[in-house]
């Protein structure tokens, strides 16, 4: 299965966080699963921090990487597919990062792992 991480999903997964669910670690650790971070969540996370809304140990240009890697997820750059595809969403979720998130699991066929439930409503395969 090929898995693309929320962005809180991957914070709790670095700082191995109790809000993780058990569904959401188990699929995260099967080593046959391919794991993602978008490149948007890296945004929203350097954005967050820079604003002080996020407090990480390192700068997030050497922390994200860092983690990344630690724990095996792959980079998922941001392709011209996904972002046109933003015109075909119906406007249930707000938040940009996550709209952009939604249209990457659509047009790369990924499952992402979310707790937020408005994302589930959109047609794409959400677990949590």
């Amino acid at each position: 299965m090929k898995i693309l991480l929320d962005t809180c999903t991957f914070l709790w997964i670095i700082t191995d966080d109790p809000k993780l669910s058990p569904q959401a670690k188990k699929l995260f650790i099967n080593p046959s699963n391919e794991v993602y971070l978008s490149v948007a969540s890296t945004w929203e996370i350097a954005i967050k921090y820079k604003r002080g809304k996020l407090s990480l140990p390192k700068p997030p240009d050497k922390y994200i990487p860092i983690k990344r890697k630690q724990h095996n997820i792959d980079s998922l750059p941001l392709d011209e597919e996904a972002t046109l595809y933003l015109t075909k969403l119906p406007d249930l979720h707000k938040d940009p990062f996550d709209r952009i998130l939604i249209c990457q699991s659509i047009v790369s066929g990924l499952t992402i792992l979310t707790p937020d439930e408005l994302i589930s409503q959109y047609p794409l395969r959400s677990i949590w």
